[in-house]
């Protein structure tokens, strides 16, 4: 079983066919999607389609972009609130973004704070996004001695994979794993232990090889694990289940017994 450890199944690219997303992701093995919120008035939405899908389980958090909007402001105290959901089973994503400075990197930071705080006292994963950032996301993790959390998408540099993982991260890998000119990734990918490494889509976006262009769903997952396998050395069936163990050991809220 594969599964796609970071989508956005609410995104308005697929809320008018989430049978057919699913359907088609089922049908080449992947066996669990987790849908990413991004805004705090987001959360029940994204909530009632994992209650509506026994495959979906989902993060609830607030992306560094809205970080400076008054309406998607979250507390800890709503955060943790928010999770008590039996199908939310991680706090993000959050983290820091600095190509696009959407909000300023101070407000930015007291968000990923109240985050992983937030995370820590639910015991639960922090997704992490971080983007032109490095420094400051990997300053923020020690500060907050955040130990259970996946760097997500990962395409930065190797300190922050190396750092990241003496932290006790995971590493996950998108499509651009399979882009052509990604070759300083595939080369720090070939040094991560095959036990922190997770698979995802980041769907609807960054669609992988040869789907450059289109719009990503969580089917394409399949697609990346096909490239990491190779850069393993090992089969994709081997891939699909390290990544997935991998992924209940990360995400220990997910009822594993579902679905192995």
């Amino acid at each position: 079983m594969f599964v796609d450890s970071h989508c956005h199944l609410d995104f308005p690219e697929f809320v008018n066919d989430h049978d057919g997303v699913i359907a088609r992701a089922k049908s080449l093995g992947v066996g669990l999607m987790v849908s990413i919120a991004t805004r705090k008035t987001e959360f029940k939405k994204f909530l009632a389609t994992a209650e509506r899908y026994p495959e979906v389980y989902c993060c609830l958090g607030v992306h560094p972009h809205y970080a400076d909007d008054p309406v998607e402001h979250i507390s800890e105290e709503e955060l943790l609130k928010a999770v008590e959901h039996p199908k939310a089973i991680g706090i993000g994503e959050t983290g820091l973004d600095y190509f696009y400075h959407f909000a300023s990197p101070d407000v930015q930071e007291h968000s990923f704070r109240r985050h992983l705080r937030a995370a820590k006292k639910a015991d639960l994963p922090v997704v992490i996004h971080s983007r032109d950032a490095e420094g400051d996301t990997l300053r923020i993790l020690k500060d907050e001695k955040c130990t259970k959390g996946v760097l997500h998408c990962f395409s930065s540099k190797r300190p922050l994979a190396e750092e990241g993982l003496a932290l006790g991260l995971y590493v996950s890998l998108s499509g651009i794993l399979t882009f052509r000119k990604a070759e300083e990734l595939r080369a720090i990918v070939r040094d991560i232990p095959m036990e922190r490494l997770l698979i995802e889509t980041d769907s609807p976006y960054l669609a992988p090889m040869p789907f450059r262009g289109k719009v990503c769903e969580p089917a394409y997952v399949v697609k990346t694990a096909e490239v990491l396998a190779e850069i393993k050395g090992v089969s994709v069936e081997t891939l699909a289940g390290q990544t997935t163990e991998n992924f209940f050991r990360l995400f220990d809220k997910c009822p594993k017994e579902l679905f192995l």
